[in-house]
């Protein structure tokens, strides 16, 4: 579980590196004339804690509560500059901040030419790297300085810089709308989530449109086409259109592996494409796509190339992890993939402070699922109470909802026959209130409660008819995704045919080629 600390500046201190605690002391040194100084030794009190103690601190005697806000302030601020300081110089962003700072110097000193000079370097550099926002605020700089610093070409220094300050501004704008149509698309998915009627599907339909039809793809650049593919990825999300949804995440990576530099320059919209990429071909279930663009993200990830920072380090195990488990979960190889459980374990409590909650629960599904096709049932509710009894959880109500339904089932299979029943009740509670009882969720309940009533010889009839039904609901766009957490079909087959979930699940990867 992460350790959601709130002091920030004890959680800044404990996520510096070995080389950024010393890189901080060395630099700290510098800045006064000894090294018992009252910040430092605030330093090696929060850096030796383990949780943030107010009482410790004072207990120290040197730093009285009267001081403690400000010089909490103070040694953040110091961290801060330390790090920028030791900053790797191959990020091209850090560069060009520093190289507009440096041109502000110069222009500050009345070196008008020298600051110029810096600038339009600068300035194409940004541009061959699309970072038109700060070329944007570069120009912006040019023509302030142009205004002072009086040429006979100014005529058409003027015209060249209006024109491009135009071009500019243009596809900021246009990156500035397609980023506010995705935002806006991504807040409906957390807010109602998937649409759930054809009422609702309309209403996705009719806003998309009418914020996106006045866009032209052919003309845009790198960045308006990332958000272009953006907005059109959540908008296909939300309507269930899972081909659709393939169609622009492959265009998202694809546009990253046409443009290399730009994977380096941006890994984190790099690596979140193809988590979409993969998370269609799972909702497709395309095994083989699945597994080519699985292997192609793990070996840029261990490219040495690849940029190395706390962030982009737990993003790419989170995405990388869950699309190992949702390809043995989708080929239905259980028993091979137990072995990804405790490096799984291990690095979400290496990562614990970069994960949220909702992640850290998904891996406790994904886990349970593997344990469940197993048939380690005991294993298996193991992770699903830690789902089920967290408090904190108030997004992701669907992973809720069918986590409790798989605990049924679960109960069901291990014969706890009394404890079924009051979680029959309580999960039906659970659903009510969440808003999300959908048909699907109804006929599990109803045929679980139902199943104590029914005659051994009779329960296989039973259980042939609840497939057919299940089958016919898989048919339903806006009950098809509920089959996507829980293969409830199979589960059944599995019940009719006396055999392994796992056996079932894996025929049926065997006998699709996709």
């Amino acid at each position: 579980m992460a350790n959601h600390q709130k002091d920030f500046l004890f959680v800044l201190i404990k996520s510096l590196s070995k080389s950024e605690k010393r890189q901080f002391k060395i630099f700290a040194s510098r800045l006064e004339t000894s090294s018992n100084t009252k910040f430092i030794e605030l330093f090696n009190i929060l850096d030796k804690s383990e949780v943030y103690d107010e009482k410790l601190i004072l207990k120290s005697g040197s730093i009285k509560k009267v001081q403690l806000s400000n010089l909490k302030s103070y040694l953040y601020k110091q961290i801060l500059v330390s790090i920028r300081l030791n900053i790797p110089s191959q990020n091209i962003r850090y560069q060009l901040r520093e190289q507009i700072d440096f041109a502000t110097i110069l222009y500050n000193k009345g070196l008008y030419k020298q600051s110029l000079k810096i600038l339009d370097k600068t300035k194409q550099q940004a541009l061959e790297n699309d970072e038109k926002h700060m070329a944007y605020e570069i120009v912006e700089f040019e023509k302030l300085i142009e205004s002072q610093y009086i040429t006979r070409s100014i005529q058409g220094r003027a015209d060249e810089l209006a024109v491009q300050a135009k071009e500019l501004n243009y596809r900021n704008t246009i990156s500035s709308k397609l980023s506010n149509l995705s935002l806006q698309l991504y807040g409906i998915m957390l807010k109602t989530g998937y649409v759930k009627s054809d009422e609702e599907y309309q209403q996705i339909d009719d806003y998309f449109n009418k914020h996106i039809a006045k866009f032209d793809e052919d003309k845009f650049g790198f960045r308006e086409k990332y958000w272009y593919y953006n907005a059109n990825l959540w908008r296909s999300f939300l309507v269930q259109d899972f081909l659709s949804c393939y169609k622009f995440a492959h265009k998202w990576v694809t546009l990253f592996y046409d443009n290399p530099n730009m994977i380096y320059l941006n890994p984190v919209f790099f690596l979140k494409g193809n988590h979409y990429l993969l998370e269609s071909l799972f909702m497709l279930k395309y095994k083989t796509n699945f597994k080519k663009y699985l292997v192609q993200l793990e070996e840029t990830i261990n490219d040495p190339k690849f940029p190395v920072n706390d962030n982009i380090a737990s993003l790419s195990f989170l995405y990388l992890y869950n699309n190992k488990l949702n390809f043995h979960i989708l080929e239905g190889s259980f028993a091979e993939s137990e072995y990804l459980i405790p490096e799984v374990l291990y690095k979400m409590n290496q990562h614990s402070e970069h994960l949220d909650e909702h992640h850290e629960m998904l891996f406790y599904y994904k886990i349970a699922c593997i344990y469940f096709g197993n048939e380690k049932y005991n294993e298996s509710l193991f992770y699903l109470e830690k789902i089920i009894n967290n408090k904190n959880l108030t997004m992701r109500e669907d992973l809720m909802c069918f986590s409790r339904l798989l605990y049924l089932i679960l109960h069901y299979e291990l014969g706890n026959d009394y404890y079924l029943e009051n979680q029959l009740r309580s999960t039906y509670k659970f659903m009510l209130k969440m808003n999300d009882l959908h048909e699907v969720q109804k006929e599990i309940i109803r045929f679980l409660k139902n199943l104590n009533s029914i005659y051994p010889g009779d329960i296989k009839k039973e259980f042939i008819k609840m497939k057919e039904r299940f089958v016919e609901l898989e048919k339903n766009t806006y009950e098809k995704r509920a089959f996507l957490y829980l293969d409830i079909i199979s589960w059944l087959e599995s019940k009719i045919e006396n055999r392994k979930i796992g056996d079932i699940i894996r025929e049926k990867a065997q006998l699709s080629n996709r």
